[in-house]
C-alpha cells in the first residue's frame, strides 16, 4: 500500500507513502486513502487526525497524469465528454463520492478535525487536499512549498482548489496564486493564512501531535459537531447561520452526555472525563400547576436560568 494508516490513543495517523513518485494520489492510493477517511469517519475512538507525505521533498506532488495505455487520445477525450452529461452514480466530477457524500473520494470533508503535518511539496491535488479535508496546518519551515500547478498546463483543474481558495484567503492573495501559477513557500504561506504554524522540520510531527493530543481531550461530539456547523453552515447569513448553531447545541446538550459533564466538572474543580455518551430519551415533563407555571414563566422571561 502507498498510504499508511494507523491509529493510536484516539488520532488516526494518514501517511502519503510514495516518495519515489512525489507522494502524488494515482487511482490506487485515491482508493486506499478513500477507505482511510472512511473508517476516520466511522470509528468514535478517532477524535482527530494528521495527514502527512514521507520524506521531506512532497507533502502529496498532485496527481497521477498518465492515462491507459489501451486506449487512444479520441477514446480518452470522448470518455471525459461523456462524463460532462452521464456521469456514473455514486461520482463527483469524475471522482468517486467521498465519505461525506459530496466532494471527492480522496479530498473529502470528514466532520473530525484534520491536522496538515506539510513536509514538502503541495502542489495541484496535494493542495487539494490541504484546502477541502485539513482544518489545522503546519507547515516544514525547511520544505513546504505550494503551487496552484494548473493553469500553467492550460487548466482550471476539475478538482475544488480554485473554488477553496477564494473562500479560505483573501481575494487578492487568492488571485495571485491562481493567475500567476507561481510557487510560494511556508513563511508566505503563513502570510497569507493557508497555514496556522511554521516549524522547523523536526518539529513538524511533533507539533502536530500537541494539537491533536490537545484535540483528544475535548468532548468529541461538540467538537465534530463545531467543524459541520462551520463546514456546512457557515456560508450562510448570520441570523440563519446562529438559528442553526442554536439547534445543534440545544440538541447535543440533550442527547449526549458531554454537556452535562462539562457543567459538573466546573462546578467540581475538576478535569472532565468527554466520552461523547448518548443520553436516553425520558419521559414527558408533568404539566405545571398554574402556580408553578407563573412562577416558572417568570424565571424564563428574567433569562436567568
Amino acid at each position: 500500500m502507498s498510504i499508511d494508516y494507523e491509529k493510536r490513543d484516539g488520532v488516526a495517523y494518514i501517511t502519503i507513502n510514495n516518495p519515489e513518485k512525489a507522494n502524488i494520489l494515482d487511482h490506487k492510493n485515491s482508493d486506499e486513502i478513500a477507505e482511510c477517511w472512511i473508517d476516520m469517519w466511522e470509528d468514535r475512538e478517532v477524535r482527530c487526525a494528521i495527514l502527512t507525505g514521507t520524506g521531506d521533498r512532497h507533502f502529496c506532488g498532485g496527481h497521477n497524469l498518465a492515462t491507459r495505455p489501451d486506449i487512444t487520445e479520441e477514446e480518452r477525450e470522448y470518455l471525459r465528454t461523456q462524463r460532462m452529461y452521464w456521469p456514473l452514480a455514486g461520482h463527483v466530477h469524475g471522482a468517486k463520492i467521498g465519505a461525506d457524500g459530496r466532494m471527492g473520494d480522496h479530498y473529502p470533508r470528514v466532520w473530525k478535525p484534520v491536522i496538515a503535518a506539510v513536509n514538502g511539496w503541495a502542489a495541484g491535488a496535494g493542495l487539494y487536499i490541504l484546502l477541502s479535508s485539513t482544518d489545522i496546518r503546519i507547515a516544514s519551515a525547511e520544505h513546504a512549498r505550494f503551487k496552484f500547478a494548473l493553469l500553467s498546463q492550460g487548466w482550471l483543474g476539475n478538482g475544488p482548489g480554485a473554488s477553496l481558495l477564494v473562500k479560505q484567503l483573501r481575494y487578492a492573495d487568492a488571485m495571485k496564486i491562481l493567475l500567476t501559477d507561481l510557487p510560494f513557500d511556508a513563511a508566505e504561506a503563513l502570510r497569507i493564512g493557508l497555514v496556522n504554524e511554521v516549524v522547523p522540520h523536526d518539529r513538524l510531527m511533533t507539533r502536530a501531535e500537541e494539537l491533536a493530543r490537545h484535540i483528544v481531550e475535548l468532548p468529541p461530539v461538540a467538537t465534530r459537531m463545531m467543524k459541520e456547523f462551520v463546514v456546512r453552515f457557515g456560508d450562510m447569513p448570520t441570523d440563519q447561520a446562529w438559528h442553526v448553531q442554536n439547534l445543534m447545541n440545544t440538541m447535543m446538550i440533550q442527547t449526549t452526555w458531554d454537556g452535562e459533564e462539562g457543567r459538573m466538572a466546573f462546578n467540581e474543580k475538576r478535569k472532565p472525563n468527554f466520552t461523547g455518551a448518548l443520553r436516553k430519551r425520558g419521559e414527558p415533563w408533568p404539566e405545571p400547576s398554574p402556580a408553578d407555571k407563573a412562577r416558572l414563566d417568570e424565571i424564563y422571561r428574567s433569562d436567568e436560568y
